[in-house]
């Protein structure tokens, strides 16, 4: 086994356990404890749907020699889930109990009294009923696809001594999973019960009196599928159709997961696998009674505002709001937004002062992912209302997007705007907005660069930067990534972006190998990367090689992270930490020291090979001192955190940065809105980006 490097599926697992920490956190407020719940669950399901697939594949397709390597990480990853899923069933029933002692009640259906019955009867006709089409099983006939977003009831009917079986969808995406239903009798508190639960009290009722039954019994189950989407290499007019295609396919897909109720009898388990044509590479997971707990992430607060995350107002951008309008601002310097602290107000103000500015001719976007009343859009069609020429790229591969994609790309099309559908064999990830104005005898750009999607929905609760720049270096590059995205046979120049897939490997690596020639040369070095994961082996490898020259690494990495720290001889001159809080870490920051005279870069892409070699990404310099000045803050800020930052280590275990007695608590994404809001610091230890040039030690054998 090679303990240089961490599989990046189970780094991915050590990410989850992170948020699961968070569920059980006792100084986390309850609602929102239970709401991590839904969290970790949601993210399982696309670990399932995607990297656990991709496992899978590789353990059915690859060499011979290679099988039972995969199949060995699929035993490591299936190891993991059970201690995982065990863990989430204890912080679960833990959670319950404070929600009881806060007065908050969620009950099954054998805990109700008779007042409480009667009312979930009536709901239960009047509501649901309708909602529900139970498919009896038969050997005669095939088992219907099941909906992987969804989780069904399998039943097991007895009646005149024979035995049926079952299945019914839950209706979760027509009626709420959690129900809010009168307390018992004489008692105070707030009752919740799931919409499974109260099927169940009918459940006679669901068959319509069809048979003569004695026993109906109901176990949940949930299915996840195989993600992956079969495309062509062609974007050609036919491209939206073969998408749609691939989407059926996807309903379709391999199973890579069942989950199903412990308690369920062997008859109707071995019945279910047996017709569902599950196999030894499908992870079977037993567990509670309970599945799709990322509904939890939606789980309603019934009690008083404390027992939920209080939000934090966002911070105004005062040179912009005292200014005549965001493009005049920008002219007389460079803007760094910071999401969620600012407004993504700001975003769609540039946007829709570009489509009413007469001087302006053109306005170019790409669009990844956006919320589904999308004020971007609105903006963008409003550019064509006002005879703008607007050139907008969506990316109809955006996994789990692809069908609103879809609907954006009609939609955009019938407006009058040009659409581009990406570019054949890349995902198109960058995050940009070139605007022209004509301004004199001259044409100007105004440009944003960002690390986050333009989605007013995720800027509430993912941290992200957007550049917004007069740079006309940086405008004119920008300009020519767009122009690459329309005729990607074009090459061109760029002296300032690193673009994947055209120089980001090369810049990259030539950054960190540049700190390492200061290390050698005793000038001031080091490197800090924070990203969301990095797993990308030549990148790994060389940072190895500039910790064992001496120069300081450090890393804030929110999920997979397959370089180990702190080997002796490798890596012990660099440092990882994960922090997990209330918003989603998401932006990428590389800051090189380049002997003492640093240089900062905000980027699209993650160290993962995928972007850095096969998708459009963008990485971005920050020229200006002040945004400089503010992004170091910030990333300070974030390395000195003290309660919600993790260890990331050889072990995996997740353990807290200690705290030193005399030191207070840093908690990072507290105090930076704080900063962001006075422009102070707290006292920080000072960092040391001193030359540390090790002494020769024995190589690490890998």
């Amino acid at each position: 086994m090679d303990s240089t490097w961490v599989a990046k599926e189970l780094s991915w697992l050590s990410f989850n356990e992170r948020v699961l920490q968070e569920a059980a956190d006792p100084s986390v407020p309850i609602i929102q404890r239970i709401r991590y719940l839904g969290i970790f669950s949601n993210n399982l399901d696309e670990f399932f749907r995607v990297r656990v697939a991709d496992v899978r594949r590789l353990a059915v397709f690859s060499a011979a020699s290679k099988q039972d390597e995969y199949k060995a990480l699929m035993e490591e990853i299936r190891q993991k889930v059970l201690k995982l899923q065990q863990r989430f069933d204890v912080v679960y029933r833990e959670n319950l109990k404070e929600l009881r002692r806060r007065k908050i009640y969620l009950i099954n259906e054998k805990q109700l009294d008779e007042a409480q019955t009667n009312y979930v009867r009536s709901y239960f006709h009047s509501h649901i009923q309708q909602e529900l089409i139970p498919i009896i099983l038969d050997d005669a006939n095939p088992i219907p696809e099941l909906n992987e977003s969804s989780i069904y009831l399998a039943i097991r009917l007895g009646y005149e001594s024979q035995t049926r079986f079952a299945l019914l969808e839950i209706p979760t995406s027509r009626l709420d999973r959690f129900i809010r239903i009168p307390s018992r009798k004489g008692k105070r508190g707030k009752v919740l019960i799931s919409l499974e639960n109260m099927i169940r009290v009918c459940l006679p009722e669901v068959f319509r009196g069809i048979f003569p039954l004695e026993t109906a019994d109901a176990y949940t189950i949930k299915l996840t599928r195989d993600a992956e989407l079969e495309l062509s290499e062609e974007v050609t007019h036919t491209f939206v159709e073969k998408m749609t295609q691939s989407l059926k396919r996807r309903k379709k897909g391999d199973p890579v997961r069942f989950v199903y109720d412990a308690a369920m009898p062997n008859d109707l388990l071995d019945y279910l696998v047996k017709r569902m044509g599950l196999g030894k590479l499908d992870s079977m997971i037993p567990g509670g009674r309970y599945h799709n707990s990322k509904d939890f992430m939606r789980f309603p607060n019934l009690g008083p505002a404390y027992l939920d995350a209080k939000p934090l107002p966002t911070i105004p951008v005062p040179v912009i709001d005292q200014a005549a309008n965001i493009l005049s601002c920008l002219r007389e310097q460079d803007i760094l937004l910071y999401y969620p602290y600012h407004s993504f107000n700001y975003l769609t103000d540039l946007l829709k002062t570009a489509a009413i500015d007469p001087a302006v001719k053109s306005i170019k976007a790409s669009l990844y992912r956006v919320a589904s009343n999308s004020h971007v859009v609105d903006a963008l069609l409003n550019a064509v209302a006002n005879h703008k020429e607007v050139t907008v790229v969506v990316e109809l591969q955006a996994r789990f997007d692809e069908e609103a994609n879809i609907a954006l790309s009609q939609r955009l099309t019938d407006g009058g705007v040009n659409v581009i559908l990406g570019v054949p064999g890349l995902k198109v990830h960058s995050k940009l907005i070139s605007i022209v104005r004509q301004e004199g005898s001259v044409q100007r750009f105004y440009t944003h660069v960002g690390t986050g999607n333009f989605n007013e929905k995720t800027a509430t609760v993912y941290t992200d930067f957007s550049l917004l720049t007069y740079d006309q270096a940086i405008g004119d590059e920008v300009a020519k990534v767009f122009d690459f995205i329309a005729y990607n046979y074009k090459r061109h120049e760029f002296n300032h972006l690193g673009v994947s897939p055209l120089n980001s490997r090369e810049r990259l690596l030539g950054l960190v190998k540049t700190e390492i020639q200061n290390a050698k040369k005793g000038d001031e070095c080091g490197i800090t990367l924070k990203c969301n994961n990095l797993v990308d082996r030549e990148l790994i490898d060389l940072l190895y090689e500039a910790s064992a020259a001496g120069v300081p690494v450090r890393l804030i990495v929110r999920g997979m992270c397959s370089l180990v720290p702190g080997l002796a001889g490798l890596s012990e001159n660099i440092e990882a930490i994960s922090i997990v809080d209330g918003f989603l870490e998401h932006p990428r920051v590389y800051i090189f020291r380049n002997a003492g005279e640093p240089r900062y870069f905000i980027s699209s892409a993650d160290l993962m090979t995928r972007n850095i070699d096969f998708r459009v990404e963008v990485t971005c310099p920050i020229y200006s001192k002040p945004l400089q000045k503010m992004l170091q803050s910030i990333i300070d800020l974030q390395w000195a955190d003290n309660v919600k930052a993790r260890i990331i280590d050889a072990s995996q275990s997740n353990g807290f940065r200690a705290r030193k007695k005399s030191g207070g608590k840093v908690r990072s994404q507290g105090l930076t809105h704080k900063f962001l809001s006075t422009g102070k610091l707290p006292r920080l230890a000072k960092l040391d980006y001193r030359p540390r040039v090790s002494k020769p030690k024995k190589k690490h054998k890998k």
